[in-house]
């Protein structure tokens, strides 16, 4: 049987009911970590797959990520093991430093199994973003420099206008375009409804990397104003990546106004002691500068009609939970083997993705949350700071990391071995 022949004898799918459907086309907001990796998994159970993302290409760096438990298990069933590993940052682990640099507390990589504080699989934002971008362009269309801006939706289908002005009709559309969900905004109201601020904002920026670090990363934490500063190695030897934690209560920046961003971190950090004034020394020249607000997503439920929500626009448990990567990967994992399942029916679908998550999702927000309320200033109305020691805290980070289960999916399509036809990626 030829390729073809395969691909031909494999365009109808059979719903629950006993209807025949034929394989769904999909589009899928945002080209981070979670669209990508829903590419894989909606291609390889058979659908045709559109990812539109509003940037003109894939954005590099950007913070650590992390994989941790059946995160781990989702990027080996991709087949992604290797890749994944090669492009990590092969951090060794991390030392709470002083102000001045004298180490006070070490945790290491290979700690609790590789899922500890510091993962043995921890990589980039940027690179992960890539590996699976190469993974999945030979068969997924990519339409960068463009987004959603109109979208209207029936019983059968929905139909999308493009900024560009491109008018498509999809089967199912789905949002993985992060914490300011375009799409979630447009279809399940304004962002205000859905965000949960942590108190706290974090920002980070690669600079060169003349603090002599080596595999290790450094953490300065002043108690007094709950304020940190952090430096941590990435792949290129010569560079690296800065971090800055500091609570704030009152955030009223654009997020996407990087002049006015700078502006407030060097207010709330420049008299910040240790290493500070040598990394505030490369904020103006930075070229992949990020600042947002620490926030969470919580919402009652992420689908309407044909759309749902993946990721950080459904369930960002925000950087205080170092899960916000294994969500996404176990989500897209789930999301493409439940709606196949269903026969691609999205009412079922969608229900059973979401049954299989949500539990899962509860755990990784508390921990954001619990890990956010242990940086907070000590003051007379505060709440005791957790007990991160104790019995419930260990079987929470369990949950957290393994509390899922991840079926087989015995009987639903499976291409993984069947040559692809190319769909090149453009620009618009």
């Amino acid at each position: 049987m030829s390729v073809d022949d395969s691909e031909q004898e494999h365009t109808t799918r059979t719903l629950e009911s006993g209807a025949r459907v034929s394989s769904p086309r999909v589009l899928v907001a945002g080209a981070s970590i979670a669209g990508p990796a829903l590419a894989h998994w909606l291609r390889r159970r058979g659908a045709e797959v559109t990812v539109v993302e509003r940037a003109p290409e894939l954005r590099p760096g950007g913070q650590a990520v992390d994989a941790r438990g059946v995160a781990k298990e989702v990027i080996g069933r991709m087949g992604l093991d290797a890749a994944v590993r090669a492009a990590c940052t092969d951090t060794a682990g991390a030392h709470t430093v002083d102000a001045n640099g004298q180490v006070l507390e070490t945790f290491r990589a290979d700690d609790d199994g590789g899922d500890g504080f510091i993962a043995d699989i921890e990589i980039l934002r940027g690179d992960l973003s890539q590996v699976l971008y190469d993974d999945t362009r030979d068969h997924t269309e990519y339409v960068f420099g463009d987004r959603i801006a109109e979208l209207a939706q029936d019983a059968d289908g929905v139909d999308v206008v493009l900024a560009s002005g491109d008018r498509r009709r999809f089967d199912l559309v789905i949002g993985a375009d992060g914490l300011h969900s375009e799409l979630r905004a447009m279809v399940f109201g304004p962002h205000e409804r859905f965000l949960r601020h942590l108190g706290h904002v974090l920002a980070f920026y690669s600079v060169p990397n003349e603090f002599g670090l080596d595999r290790w990363l450094l953490e300065y934490q002043d108690q007094e104003s709950g304020r940190s500063a952090l430096l941590r190695p990435i792949q290129d030897a010569t560079r690296a990546m800065a971090m800055f934690y500091l609570p704030s209560t009152d955030f009223d920046v654009d997020y996407r106004d990087v002049a006015a961003q700078k502006r407030l971190l060097r207010e709330r950090v420049a008299d910040l002691a240790w290493l500070t004034p040598d990394i505030l020394a490369h904020l103006d020249d930075t070229p992949d500068f990020y600042l947002d607000q620490v926030a969470q997503v919580v919402m009652d439920r992420w689908s309407n009609g044909r759309v749902v929500l993946l990721g950080d626009a459904a369930f960002s448990s925000s950087p205080m939970s170092g899960q916000g990567t294994g969500l996404a990967l176990v989500g897209a994992y789930l999301l493409a083997g439940e709606l196949a399942a269903a026969g691609w029916d999205p009412s079922t679908g969608f229900a059973r993705y979401e049954a299989r998550m949500r539990s899962f999702v509860e755990a990784n927000q508390e921990i954001g949350r619990l890990n956010a309320r242990s940086r907070e200033v000590p003051g007379p109305d505060a709440e005791p700071r957790p007990d991160f020691t104790s019995e419930w805290f260990t079987e929470l980070v369990g949950r957290a990391i393994n509390g899922v289960e991840l079926p087989d999916y015995a009987g639903v399509p499976d291409y993984a071995g069947v040559a692809e036809s190319a769909a090149p990626a453009r620009s618009s």
